[in-house]
């Protein structure tokens, strides 16, 4: 059986989601080209903590609380290039490590050592390309966690770390993060929800394989012509599909060298935002790349966001609490198997919480 309707409706969910999952677990970041040079930084929000990452001095990856120790004034927004980060309230700097290098007017304060104040520091970890940070200090290594799935990704898109982000997508959706990523999770759907995608891959070859904390979805590229956008001259002729628990969706779609990250960012009860980057070659788009992300909005996203916004109204129904599962024993991506595989992976985050408070 599915997951209870109401960890979909129940407002009190999202305060137990934050605490059980958010904050214990990766969270994707950004590409890597953003963070290559010393200085280089990004902000992000993570369980409605802002964090900050930088590329330091020495090119390591370091990764923070964007909070200043001195009055909790937030240090850095948005993304660029810094030599120091300097508070701009009271003008506290730290160097790229995190260490406070200077606070103006405290040279008369008592047992006052700069040195010995250093800036909360937050897990953070190149993977597969791109950079991902955990509020957890006792988090295991992301590369432990997911197992194959950096090799995975590298044998299917070994130009993943040179590509450049190109378009991004932005959707604000009335449903619960959770639909969303069921509705990702199966391809049961795709025949009646999805028809241009069926003529783009060949649904016949598409198979659903779970690992410990991820799922990969693949198929061969249609074999003959599709009405989703044209794939002339193809490089990529393969639908390569990875889930990373619990919200980062990974995809090569069949086109010129590509990758997609689709981010769902649960906002609030009921509602998601999600973001859809788009990772090409160059930064300046061909026509048939033009015509693959317009597919992707109009088409794609528009169908799957009907779908699932659809799904949440029908949760609120009292006489709907939970349906089967449709299992497919072989495996295709007409069963739902990925999805409760995601369940059982919900289910272990709420029951590890639970005993922690207990």
């Amino acid at each position: 059986m599915s997951l209870h309707a109401d960890a979909y409706t129940d407002p009190r969910w999202a305060d137990v989601e934050r605490e059980a999952i958010f904050s214990r677990t990766w969270q994707w970041v950004c590409h890597v080209e953003k963070l290559r040079d010393p200085g280089a930084y990004v902000t992000t929000a993570v369980a409605g903590r802002s964090v900050l990452v930088v590329r330091s001095g020495g090119g390591d990856l370091r990764a923070f609380s964007n909070v200043c120790r001195h009055r909790a004034h937030e240090l850095l927004s948005g993304e660029g290039e810094v030599r120091r980060i300097t508070c701009p309230y009271h003008a506290w700097s730290y160097d790229l490590d995190g260490v406070l290098v200077r606070a103006p007017h405290t040279d008369h304060l008592v047992d006052f050592d700069p040195s010995t104040i250093c800036l909360d520091s937050v897990g953070v970890e190149e993977f597969g390309g791109f950079v991902y940070v955990n509020l957890d200090p006792s988090a295991e290594p992301l590369a432990v966690r997911a197992g194959d799935l950096a090799a995975e990704i590298a044998h299917w898109a070994p130009d993943v770390a040179d590509l450049t982000l190109a378009h991004r997508l932005t959707y604000e959706i009335e449903s619960d993060w959770k639909n969303v990523i069921d509705n990702f999770l199966e391809c049961y759907h795709c025949p009646v929800a999805h028809r241009d995608f069926c003529t783009l891959v060949d649904m016949d070859t598409y198979e659903v394989t779970t690992h410990g904390i991820w799922s990969s979805h693949m198929a061969e590229a249609g074999r003959t012509a599709n009405t989703a956008y044209t794939v002339e001259g193809a490089t990529v002729t393969d639908h390569a599909v990875w889930w990373l628990w619990p919200n980062t969706c990974l995809m090569r779609y069949p086109g010129r060298g590509n990758f997609i990250v689709m981010h769902v960012i649960p906002d609030g009860p009921g509602r998601t935002r999600e973001t859809y980057d788009f990772f090409f070659e160059t930064a300046e788009t061909t026509e048939a790349e033009v015509e693959a992300i317009r597919y992707v909005d109009d088409v794609l996203q528009a169908e799957d966001i009907a779908l699932v916004e659809s799904v949440q109204r029908g949760m609120a129904t009292p006489t709907f609490q939970q349906g089967r599962i449709v299992h497919d024993p072989s495996g295709s991506g007409k069963s739902e198997h990925a999805v409760h595989h995601f369940h059982g992976l919900l289910l272990d985050a709420y029951g590890a919480t639970s005993r922690d408070l207990a």
